[in-house]
């Protein structure tokens, strides 16, 4: 799944912060449920209008973006 299938960023919307396309639920807010240890089910029936599919494909995105081989490059970027 393309990333742009999977998250939003649009000044109109929570003021640009990333949230998950067709809602207003912040990428933010599913990465610190997983830190918290909350299941994926139970992020899923806390936001409903987020799809499994949505979830399982960003987490995909981040494991290829923390795996590649350019990740000390995106560490410089964000560091």
């Amino acid at each position: 799944m393309d990333v742009q299938q999977i998250i939003t960023i649009d000044n109109d919307i929570l003021g640009g912060q990333p949230v998950f396309k067709g809602t207003r639920v912040p990428v933010e807010s599913f990465f610190d449920h997983l830190e918290a240890g909350v299941p994926l089910d139970e992020f899923l029936d806390d936001f409903p209008t987020v799809s499994k599919e949505q979830a399982i494909a960003l987490l995909a995105v981040a494991n290829k973006i923390m795996t590649s081989k350019n990740v000390a490059q995106l560490y410089a970027t964000v560091a």
